[in-house]
Order: C-alpha cells, then structure tokens, then sequence
C-alpha cells in the first residue's frame, strides 16, 4: 500500500497540496488499524503524514438519534454534518493548510474546534466509513475500499462495542441501525465498484 501511495504522491496533478487518501470499509472491517499501518510505513520512507479518523467527527446526541427518522438514516445521514465534514475538512485540504476542525467530545456529548496544521509536501489519510457517498468521493485523490466478509465483522463489532451494552442490546443496535446503514450505502453506492483499490481482509 505504501509503494502505491508513493506513486500517488509522485504523480499528484497538484504539487502544492497535500495527497489526500481515503481509507474506506464498513464497521468492523479493520480501518482503524489498517491507517495505522499505512501511517507507519509512510513515515518510514520519510514522508508527512496526517491521519483523520471519521468517527472524530460526528455530531451531538440530538442531532442523531430520536429524530423521527429511522435508525438506519440517522445513521447514514445524520450521524456526521455531511456538508460540515466538506466545509471545515475537505475543501480545506484542497485550499489551505491551516485547518479549523470540529471535533466531538463523547464525554461531554460537545463539540470543540481544534487547528491542525497539514504540510503541502504530505500525505493526509482520512478513515471511516461512507467516505465515497457522491458529497464526499470527489474531494479524494485516492481511496482503497476495505473488503471484508459481513460474518468477520459482526464478530468482531459484537464482541468490541462492549459500551452500546449486553450482547443482545448490542445486536439490536447493530441490526436496527449500523447494518441497514451499511445495506444503505452498498445498494446505492456500491463502495467496492468504485473504489480505486480494493483490499480483500
């Protein structure tokens, strides 16, 4: 992955900007650690790097659940600012390399803005989930979509979201909200088709 990220940078249409990268999957399928490793092996072959988790960037409580709408698409569509995710991330990362970024508190169910400063000659990685719905995919010079098998991920997501609660709350959770979002977002995307690479894991 790192080699074919070099060539990205190398080859990039726009040298004064950072290469923006996004590392797709849905939950459980291995993201998080997946963008360490990358991160790891850039920064051993020199290169800048800036990671952006998804899931840093979320909205409050109220503005996702018990809205009236279904789990699933409050899921899908409201559990980040999709436009907001654009405007104070994305469009920043094409323009500026001074970014104001909200970030969400779970502690505190809060939003607090935080400056990251990204270098042109660097490599920024952004992971999560639904990061080629059409608001987004554009704003990417590269994505890899991480393909892994639904049974392996709800083992691992049943088995790690210990704080949603027991076993069954936790599966109720997953197959009124998380899954019908996911089901959502592979009907009407089709993430794996489009993406630039895909990673089988």
């Amino acid at each position: 992955m790192a080699e074919m990220l070099n060539y990205q940078f190398l080859n990039r249409s726009n040298k004064n900007r950072a290469l923006v990268v996004g590392l797709d999957g849905l939950g459980g399928a291995g993201k998080t650690t997946f963008s360490q490793n990358v991160e790891q092996e850039l920064r051993g072959s020199n290169y800048k790097v800036t990671t952006f988790h998804l899931d840093d960037h979320i909205v409050e409580k109220n503005k996702r659940y018990q809205t009236g709408h279904e789990e699933w698409y409050e899921y899908y569509y409201l559990q980040w600012d999709i436009e907001g995710i654009v405007t104070n991330l994305l469009e920043p990362l094409n323009n500026s390399h001074h970014i104001l970024l909200p970030f969400y508190d779970k502690f505190t169910d809060s939003i607090f803005t935080k400056r990251i400063d990204v270098l042109a000659n660097s490599i920024v990685l952004i992971e999560g989930i639904f990061l080629q719905r059409k608001e987004w995919k554009n704003f990417f010079d590269f994505i890899a979509f991480l393909d892994c098998p639904f049974e392996l991920r709800q083992k691992r997501v049943l088995n790690r979201d210990s704080y949603i609660g027991d076993f069954q709350v936790r599966l109720k959770k997953y197959s009124e909200r998380y899954w019908l979002g996911e089901k959502h977002y592979i009907n009407t995307v089709k993430p794996a088709s489009i993406a630039d690479l895909v990673i089988n894991v």
